[in-house]
């Protein structure tokens, strides 16, 4: 007991990195996939082929062989742009990498719940005077998002989990916190039990909120 007691205050430091990677890929992703969503949908021909192509390169990729790409690419491009030795962190080369993949799914995500809009809303708004920016921000927009945000949660899981890869380039979040624990106290079981329950809490707390964001949003459709 005193030995989880010792390591407990790392292990909720790791906790707060993962949130923070987590946190920081989803929203940017988010972002990736709403700019790409309104480029595949109302851009032209070179727009739409770019997020096709995007998409479909980083949905092919392993998440894992994303961050190296990032994580030393990174380091090489900026080298070279700057003349001299520029060194991509973990932490940041993690959250690119993830909002790399997550703003691909997520923007298959976000086309399959507009779809699913009637066309006759985006007509309604039109014959408003709407231009088509303020009918995708004021009227498709937020329908989108109603009809997607279960999608978004199993997304938000998913990058949760995939977090824990960044340690691969040194980043000390929960999953590396566990594992120095489990080795220098020579209890792997024991860590290993408590990182888990600590993903478990986190995914339960996040379902709950999605659930409740889901009735909310669907109440009375």
């Amino acid at each position: 007991m005193s030995l989880i007691l010792a390591y407990l205050p790392h292990l909720l430091e790791g906790l707060l990195v993962t949130l923070e990677v987590a946190l920081g890929s989803f929203a940017i992703g988010l972002v990736i996939a709403i700019a790409a969503v309104f480029g595949a949908e109302f851009g032209n021909a070179p727009v739409r082929w770019c997020v096709s192509t995007y998409v479909t390169i980083i949905r092919g990729l392993p998440e894992l062989l994303v961050i190296f790409l990032v994580f030393y690419g990174g380091t090489v491009l900026l080298s070279r742009m700057f003349g001299a030795y520029v060194e991509v962190d973990a932490l940041t080369a993690g959250i690119c990498a993830l909002s790399f993949v997550s703003g691909a799914y997520l923007t298959e995500i976000l086309r399959g719940a507009l779809h699913t809009i009637p066309p006759g809303q985006a007509e309604a708004a039109k014959s408003l005077g709407l231009g088509t920016g303020a009918t995708f921000r004021h009227v498709i927009l937020p329908q989108m998002f109603s009809y997607a945000l279960p999608g978004l949660g199993n997304q938000w899981l998913i990058i949760l989990k995939e977090s824990a890869l960044v340690s691969i380039v040194g980043l000390e979040e929960l999953m590396r916190k566990g594992v120095v624990a489990a080795g220098a106290t020579q209890s792997p079981m024991t860590f290993y039990l408590i990182v888990a329950g600590l993903y478990v809490a986190i995914t339960s707390v996040s379902m709950a909120i999605f659930a409740y964001g889901n009735r909310r949003l669907t109440f009375g459709r």
